[in-house]
């Protein structure tokens, strides 16, 4: 099996988290729970969910500290305008209005999550359609 990483992130309320992503990224539940979820896409994980509030992993983070500093969690989604409409669905906080990265040469949004972290939604490599 070719390498896949399963970032994992901790949450306040990890069902919220879940639909929150699950809606954003037209992603589904691989797991379900209020302590730990999976969101799952193409049948493979693409996020971990973890509650804060239990112990069983000593290096999940400190709670009382910013969420992500210095980690930007990146999907790649071919369905570009479908995640923008469930942002704003969401009423997602839009860091980084829709545009075209000419670096990479795809459209990308800059959101904040419920529990503060930054997600970016970038468009398949070529989409460089109207950023709206």
């Amino acid at each position: 099996m070719p390498l896949q990483p399963q970032p994992m992130i901790a949450v306040a309320d990890v069902e919220a988290s879940s639909r929150w992503y699950c809606r954003l990224l037209g992603a589904a539940s691989g797991h379900g729970g209020s302590e730990y979820e999976q969101i799952v896409a193409d049948d493979r994980i693409v996020l971990q969910l973890h509650a804060w509030d239990v112990h069983e992993h000593p290096h999940l983070g400190d709670p009382s500290r910013p969420r992500g500093n210095g980690v930007l969690l990146w999907f790649r989604i071919d369905a570009f305008d479908a995640a923008l409409r469930a942002a704003a669905e969401l009423g997602a906080t839009v860091l980084q209005p829709p545009a075209v990265n000419p670096f990479a040469q795809h459209r990308e949004v800059w959101l904040r999550d419920p529990d503060g972290y930054v997600v970016v939604i970038a468009g398949r490599p070529g989409d460089l359609g109207t950023a709206k």
